[in-house]
């Protein structure tokens, strides 16, 4: 039960940071969603649609490597993720703040979120189960530094649909998020009542 309280807790924040501040702002931080918004830009075909088609080829690949516990964490996780990212990008709401500010909260949502869902032993049916993939087959391999990658992987490809500015909003926000991920699977919420570890964020 702890685990699933964690995995619907952990995609409530994803997916509310996605819905408010990332897609509306431009944001194209790397995951499902930004490489959805890539899309649409390019062909103008449904956000959701996009996202929930590349959701559904991530749980097939979490269930041919990762094994049977990911995979059935990771269906529930998916429905999770779709059924929340749908309710909030359908209420066609934006959060009007300061791009800095929307970055910063962001990037602080996911990273709690992600560190929810994959501490529970599952993944949120993410480009995170390329990076479990990577870190199960090359332990060596840090699985928020994966994700660092992948994510500006993508924002080169964001280059094209939606020029500079949001690739620069989004590969801040990585660097951030990837940043707090990291020093979450290293330390857990405890970095949260210690400042040092707050350091180890930007570097």
């Amino acid at each position: 039960m702890k685990d699933v309280i964690k995995i619907i807790l952990g995609n409530i924040l994803i997916t509310f940071s996605y819905a408010f501040f990332t897609v509306p702002m431009e944001i194209i931080n790397g995951g499902v969603t930004s490489s959805a918004l890539i899309v649409h830009s390019l062909i103008g075909a449904s956000v959701t649609t996009v996202a929930n088609i590349l959701t559904i080829a991530l749980v097939i690949s979490c269930f041919i490597f990762l094994g049977k516990e990911y995979f059935i964490k990771t269906i529930f996780s998916s429905i999770c993720y779709m059924s929340f990212f749908y309710l909030f990008y359908s209420l066609k709401f934006t959060i009007n703040i300061n791009i800095v500010l929307a970055i910063i909260i962001s990037a602080v949502l996911v990273a709690v979120g992600y560190y929810l869902c994959v501490s529970s032993n599952a993944s949120t049916a993410g480009f995170d189960v390329i990076a479990l993939i990577i870190n199960k087959r090359n332990p060596k391999v840090n699985i928020a530094s994966a994700l660092r990658v992948i994510n500006i992987i993508i924002l080169l490809f964001g280059l094209l649909a939606l020029g500079y500015e949001s690739i620069i909003k989004g590969l801040v926000f990585t660097i951030l998020y990837s940043g707090i991920l990291k020093v979450l699977f290293n330390n857990g919420f405890k970095f949260l009542l210690n400042s040092a570890s707050w350091k180890k964020v930007t570097r």
